[in-house]
């Protein structure tokens, strides 16, 4: 069963949606249960919409909202769903993928893999950094202001 639900009743392409997948699949323990997977695009954002597809599910799996071993809806599920073009919704998936999050499944589809390589998941975050701290420096942030932020959002994933 699919249903998206829409922000102050706009429709997908103009502005922010809400939307909201639930699938009757298995979770990995094989017990039947429905799923509610929330995706919030901004289709006026200057981000892709890949990204924010790819960062809504890193977000969901750090918040436990999607859990390991969860099947993710198709790529057509998810692109009718937030109302993007298919490939937009592959891009995201394939990133993921690479990034050792998500993992294919012959029988389930697409789902969130356990724990991946550490020394990969080191590397992916040191590359992502870079830019991110560049940025705080030539804003004059000292590394006790980051040391704070850092512990203030990895707080928000407990």
């Amino acid at each position: 069963m699919l249903y998206t639900e829409y922000n102050n009743g706009t429709p997908a392409f103009c502005g922010k949606v809400r939307s909201r997948v639930t699938a009757d699949r298995t979770d990995h323990t094989g017990a039947g249960k429905d799923h509610m997977i929330v995706v919030e695009i901004d289709f006026t954002s200057d981000e892709a919409i890949y990204l924010q597809l790819r960062n809504q599910i890193v977000m969901g799996i750090a918040t436990a909202r999607i859990s390991e071993g969860e099947a993710l809806p198709s790529v057509r599920q998810m692109a009718d769903l937030i109302g993007v073009n298919m490939h937009t919704v592959n891009k995201a998936y394939t990133i993921l993928k690479q990034e050792g999050i998500l993992k294919p499944d012959r029988r389930r589809g697409t789902v969130v893999a356990a724990a991946c390589d550490k020394a990969q998941a080191i590397e992916v975050i040191r590359n992502d950094l870079r830019p991110v701290l560049a940025e705080a420096r030539c804003r004059s942030l000292t590394l006790d202001d980051l040391h704070a932020l850092v512990d203030e959002v990895y707080a928000e994933y407990k």
